[in-house]
């Protein structure tokens, strides 16, 4: 008889969610929610009330919805006895979090807090929270906290207590209405399972907690904001839960909007990057998983813990059990090519493209695959969204350098695509440089099904040989493999990830190879690269950040 899980990986746009057979990782079935509301980042929805610059929201009902949407239609799709299915993971951006009522309620939805902007859920490139950052760094200095250079040496305005701290200052009455404070990916599985847990992925890598110390001190808290001393023992949770442990049973009333069954294994909720990697293969160290999609992350393991400047943070077992796990990323990927194609691409490749039949990325990607390396002229900063990895500042910008008359819309496509992978290079190399060995890399998300010009781009910069997860959403099937574990091997399950990783994950046959002649040409751009990234991005040369003052000011 076979046994299957379902894994529900919630992503910055979408909820995508497979059903998989646990004999061999197979997806069964599979189903896409868009979330109606999307990425909140203008207006509240159903209100006059606008967004300021660097606010990202977004409506949790969706994230329900989500799941009572997709669950039921991959299980009509497989036709497979909901009895057979023995357990559920998710995972979700990070950090995202929500104030909600004792019972879960987020204060969203209570009409009283509707269109108070602090009151909905903040995504994770909801990056408003910076100047609370920069006073918790620089507080963190001062009291010399050991914490701090688990995380490069900042915390990013993406993490959780940036967040926590803006809502206090900017909404206090917000704050004091939050019974909890929780990440999305915790209360999802709140709702679920009608237990509040809180899981070591995004508490270690999101929340400053570590397996050893714990959360930073309340002196620490109270030295942020009096009000904050007592934050995580009033508004969170000091118990955190190991990943693949079994959150609890689905409920009665989830189970019947789903079609599972009551009493389901729920497994504690993970983080969409750092669940990817043994979806991707990868249960040792030195391999390196790049989850590409909106942003990249960079996920390697470790057996010892080292300090890497600008890193996103290590846990000891924040990704796999028995061994230190690194995090680093680009925080505009994906995203650097969507802004392009739909602001900056003329209506003649618009008609070429529909009278072609494809999309606007393949035509532009075939054309910028005709150019060799350096033809363009071109080299770009790929910081339209900040920089995450290893300056850790999301006030500078991106920058196009080399354009003239002659620029053509495939060269900039190309100089955009270049530039993202020389940020990888410079975080491979800064591992490196640490003592954390990368000696291969493997791909995985929806970059690398969708750009093969890419992929060789990034063979070509960082010299190294580039392999593809099999799983085109190695985020949901790292899910049902955590869902796995926690339903057990006596219930058909598994007794660890190692164990599910061996027979659910699976690499592609495809490799691809750096080719000598791009590499020694992007060696000689990469050197522009690094000098310009470090007079923009290291302080000699302040100009992003300056401009962006004016423009928040021109604004008010």
């Amino acid at each position: 008889m076979s046994t299957y899980a379902i894994g529900i990986d919630f992503g910055t746009e979408s909820a995508r969610t497979v059903l998989v057979d646990l004999a061999d990782g197979r997806e069964v079935a599979a189903a896409v929610y868009p979330y109606s509301d999307g990425v909140i980042d203008e207006r509240l929805p159903g209100s006059d009330v606008r967004l300021e610059p660097d606010w990202a929201l977004q409506n949790p009902i969706d994230y329900v919805t989500a799941v009572t949407d997709t669950v039921p239609r991959v299980l009509q799709e497989a036709a497979v006895d909901p009895a057979d299915v023995i357990g559920l993971g998710i995972d979700f951006t990070a950090c995202t979090m929500l104030p909600t009522k004792a019972d879960g309620t987020p204060l969203c939805v209570l009409p009283e807090y509707r269109d108070n902007p602090h009151a909905w859920v903040k995504l994770w490139k909801h990056h408003a929270a910076q100047p609370e950052a920069d006073h918790l760094n620089a507080v963190a200095r001062e009291r010399g906290e050991p914490w701090l250079s688990r995380y490069g040496g900042k915390i990013s305005s993406e993490w959780f207590f940036p967040k926590a701290l803006q809502i206090l200052n900017e909404a206090p009455e917000i704050y004091d209405a939050a019974d909890r404070l929780i990440e999305a990916a915790d209360w999802i599985v709140w709702q679920l399972t009608g237990v509040e847990t809180r899981n070591a992925c995004t508490a270690g890598y999101k929340a400053i907690w570590s397996k050893q110390a714990g959360f930073p001190s309340p002196d620490f808290f109270a030295a942020l904001h009096p009000r904050m001393r007592n934050i995580v023992r009033e508004k969170m949770c000091e118990t955190i839960v190991p990943l693949g442990a079994r959150a609890g049973g689905l409920t009665a009333e989830m189970a019947q909007r789903t079609g599972l069954r009551p009493g389901m294994a729920v497994a504690v909720a993970n983080v969409d990057a750092h669940v990817s990697v043994p979806a991707a293969t990868v249960v040792e160290p030195g391999r390196m998983v790049m989850i590409m999609g909106t942003s990249t992350c960079h996920m390697v393991l470790g057996t010892e813990q080292r300090l890497v400047p600008g890193m996103c943070g290590v846990v000891e077992d924040g990704i796999l059990p028995g061994f230190f796990g690194y995090e680093a990323g680009q925080s505009c990927v994906g995203d650097h090519f969507a802004w392009f194609v739909e602001n900056a691409v003329p209506a003649t490749y618009q008609q070429e493209a529909l009278e072609r039949k494809i999309g606007l990325h393949q035509l532009l990607e075939e054309k910028a695959a005709a150019l060799r390396p350096g033809e363009s002229g071109l080299l770009a900063l790929d910081w339209w969204n900040g920089n995450r990895s290893v300056l850790v500042d999301v006030d500078l910008t991106g920058m196009l350098l080399g354009a003239t008359l002659a620029t053509r819309p495939e060269d900039v496509y190309r100089a955009l695509i270049e530039a993202t992978a020389y940020g990888t290079r410079v975080i491979i190399e800064t591992f490196e440089e640490s003592g954390v060995a990368v000696n291969e890399l493997v791909a995985t998300g929806g970059l690398p099904d969708r750009n093969r010009l890419l992929m060789q781009i990034y063979a070509d910069v960082t010299g190294r040989e580039i392999k593809v997860a099999a799983a085109q959403q190695a985020g949901a099937l790292g899910s049902a493999m955590h869902g796995a574990v926690a339903a057990g091997a006596a219930a058909g399950g598994y007794a660890s990830i190692q164990d599910a990783a061996a027979r659910m994950a699976h690499l592609r046959d495809e490799v691809y190879r750096p080719i000598a002649a791009n590499k020694a040409i992007y060696d000689r751009l990469y050197a522009e690269y690094v000098a310009l990234h470090d007079y923009f991005g290291r302080g000699a040369n302040d100009v992003m950040k300056r401009l962006k003052a004016i423009k928040a000011k021109a604004r008010a």
